[in-house]
Formats: C-alpha cells, structure tokens, sequence
C-alpha cells in the first residue's frame, strides 16, 4: 500500500478518477516498479521514459515527462478526441510525485491501450517487406491528412510515434505522441504542412534504415523510397480532399461523383461552396470539412457494430451479397441488415474457440475467414460450405497467430505473458446456427 501522507501529496488530473491509480507506486521512480505492476514490453527510443502497467483490469502507458508538458499533452489528446481523431485516450495527468525521502519525482501521463493496436516493428516476425511498409506510410499519410484537416500541426511525425490496426489487409494509424503537437482553429498554412510532410519523411528513413542495420529488412528495399512514399501518398489524398474543381453549370453530375470518390476514400463531406460564376455557366465546388468514417458510420447505424474503415467496407459489401443472393427481406436495408447480422456475421465470430478469441477483433477475423474462403473455393472451383472453411481457418491460421489484444508499442526489448483484456460473448449451448443458411 502507498504511503498515505504521499498520496496526499499527489495531483490528479482526469475526467473521472480511477481509485486504482492510487494504489500504483508513484513514490518510486518509473524505471524502478516493480514487475507486479508492470506489463513488460518491447521498448523503443525515446525521449522520455515509458513504461506500461495493470489498471482496474486494463493496460495503461506511463510516461515520465514535466507538469506542464504532461497537462498540455492531456489537454492536447482531449481536444483530439472530441474532433473524432485516432488516438489514444488519455486517463490522468499524476504530479506532485515524491520519493519516500521527500525527494520530487518527475510528473506522469496516463494513457489507456489501444486494444489490437501493434507498433511498426511488432507488424513483422523477421523481416519488413516492401508490401507490409507501403501500407504502414500510406496508413500514416491518412491519419496526417486527417490531423492536418482539423488544424493539427503534429511537428514530430514518425511511425514510432503511430500505433497501428489491421483493418481488412490494411492498417489504420492513430497518433500515440500529442507532445509536439498544436491546433489551429484557422486551420494549417501550407508551410506547416510541408514542414509536418518534411519531418515524417525523413524519421520515416531514420526508422527504415535502423531496420536494415538490425538485418530486419528485406534485401533490396530502398530506405529513402519508402520514406518518399508518404508524400505522394499523402498530397493524393489532400488533393483529392480539398482541390476545388470547375465545370460547366449543366454537369451537376460532378457532384455526385465527386462525393462518391471522397466517400470511396473512407471520407464524407461536411459542407460545400458552390459558386456560380458571373455569366453563371461553371459551378465551383470545394469540401469545407470533411469527416473520416464514411463507411464506419453506416455500419454502425445498420447494425451496432463499431469498426475500422476497411472493416466496414468489406462487411457492408459481404451484406450487399447476402441481400442479392439470400435475404428474402426485399429492399429494406435496416431489415437486410439485421437479418445478415443474426444469421451471418454473429454465427462466424461464436463460432471461434473460446481460447482464441484474442487472437485479433471479431471484424478483422469475419473478414479473414471471407478471404479464406475466397481462396479455398478458388483452389476447388466451387464454393465451399461456410462450417468446413470455419473449421480449416481455425486450425491453419488462427490457431497460430499470437493474440494480438495486448500488444502495445512502442515496441521492445521484451515479451511478457500476455494480458487479456476482454472478449466477445460464449456462444450459448441452445444457440443453435444452421450453418445452410450460410452457404
């Protein structure tokens, strides 16, 4: 137990205070807790101390840094939050912390885990490969497009300081580091962005190249042409965002092919400025604010179920099928969208072994075992049954996967035995699945 006169002592900040957070030794400094507290992972360079540890049943991070950058960061990550920005969430800012000789320990940031998020360098066993890092530049250079949408100059753009989830063969990034970090209501010169462009690229081939040193890199690949991917990955997609077209008044059509390439994107428009010209014979057209999570949006609405971008669209479009090939509902999306979720989706994800369910999210298991399937009745040249793929995707993939609930970053030195944090529902015994209906 603390001694009680320290606790006293503490500073707390946080929206609602976790009565755990007490009990963590905050009279100790962080590099010496002790292993009952924390949860012992890789840990990559920094520029302060990190250190993860059990709270209430779930993984927090704690970072050693001054009061000040500790409560702007807090603030930081609260206002980020609220404009609907992947990243983490914040927990506490602990200041006042002394030793048990009075002497002043440096303040802490509290941080909750992201669950099935994976730092850059746990994506990969032995080696990174050209594919694997082409989509973690072109996950990053979203999430900058995103920060920069909303007025947010990162002014440290690294993968270090990304965590990463697999979302359907992609990867989505959220920022794990606000510490540099500053937001402006008026929105971002070009200057800041270049600047925010100019220093993901070059930590980017910082990052790459000490993966080559390490022999962690395929041969072959070219540390500064990744490194160069983000800025053509990220001035498309801006471009695509914000660029202001003109054409011919008669040509409404551009608008709804305009919005259907943003929403394409994994983005929707906000607001437009549409402005005839004098003689009123071109239209211009300019997004004002755009929101990520076209796709995410109206799945969830559909059916309850809160995933990532490519997650939505993958399981929208397997119900859009479902509707064609199955449904005896007709025309009503809500209703067809019940019906799938029930008789497919619920059936695939309880059908997982209790012991594996860490392994990844129900979204990103659902959409494997599509892909599994795909591939197993591409190899037959005919479909086959749902209860057989299930059976083969278990035993040949799932089965062998490390859980990937708990794997936090930034990466490490060592592995400890995982955490498990939570998982969905056991299927009950009378819950019977007509595995026909799947088919």
């Amino acid at each position: 137990m603390p001694d009680a006169s320290l606790t006293t002592s503490l500073s707390i900040t946080a929206s609602s205070v976790d009565a755990g957070l007490l009990a963590l030794p905050w009279s100790t400094p962080l590099d010496a807790w002790k292993s009952d507290h924390i949860v012992s992972l890789p840990k990559g360079l920094s520029r302060h101390l990190v250190r993860f540890a059990n709270l209430s049943g779930r993984v927090i991070a704690v970072k050693e840094t001054t009061g000040e950058m500790a409560r702007r960061e807090y603030e930081m990550l609260g206002m980020l939050a609220r404009l609907d920005v992947p990243c983490v969430e914040r927990v506490a800012v602990i200041d006042g912390r002394r030793t048990s000789k009075g002497e002043p320990l440096p303040a802490a940031l509290v941080t909750a885990h992201l669950k099935f998020s994976l730092p850059y360098r746990a994506l990969f066993t032995q080696t990174l490969r050209p594919d694997t890092a082409g989509r973690l530049v072109d996950a990053l250079a979203a999430l900058l497009v995103r920060l920069h949408t909303v007025g947010f100059f990162w002014g440290d753009v690294s993968l270090s300081n990304t965590l990463f989830r697999r979302d359907a063969g992609a990867f989505a990034a959220y920022l794990v580091d606000a510490e540099t970090g500053e937001l402006h209501e008026g929105g971002l010169t070009r200057g800041q962005r270049e600047h925010d462009l100019d220093v993901a690229r070059t930590n980017i081939a910082g990052e790459i190249m000490d993966l080559e040193a390490g022999g962690r890199l395929e041969g072959g690949m070219d540390a500064v042409a990744i490194a160069d991917g983000i800025m053509s990955s990220y001035r498309s997609l801006w471009a695509t965002l914000t660029e202001q077209e003109t054409f011919a008044a008669g040509e409404a059509w551009h608008i709804t092919e305009r919005v259907q390439r943003l929403n394409d994107l994994g983005f929707d428009i906000g607001e437009m400025s549409i402005d005839a010209t004098p003689d009123g014979t071109t239209v211009r057209i300019q997004p004002k604010v755009v929101d990520a999570g076209h796709h995410q949006r109206r799945l969830l609405r559909l059916t309850g179920l809160d995933v990532e971008e490519n997650q939505a669209r993958r399981l929208l479009n397997d119900m859009d099928e479902f509707k064609a090939r199955i449904s005896r509902l007709g025309s009503d999306e809500d209703m067809v969208a019940h019906e799938w979720l029930t008789r497919v989706f619920e059936p695939v994800v309880k059908a997982i072994p209790w012991d594996l369910r860490a392994k990844l999210e129900p979204a990103e298991v659902f959409h494997q075992v599509l892909e599994h399937r795909w591939y197993m009745s591409q190899a037959r040249g005919q479909s086959v049954p749902i209860a057989e793929v299930l059976s083969s995707y278990v035993d040949t993939v799932l089965r062998h996967r490390r859980d990937e609930a708990t794997l936090m970053g930034p990466p490490t030195e060592t592995v400890s035995i995982p955490i498990i944090t939570g998982a969905v529902d056991t299927q009950d015994e009378d819950d019977e699945i007509d595995w026909r209906d799947l088919v």
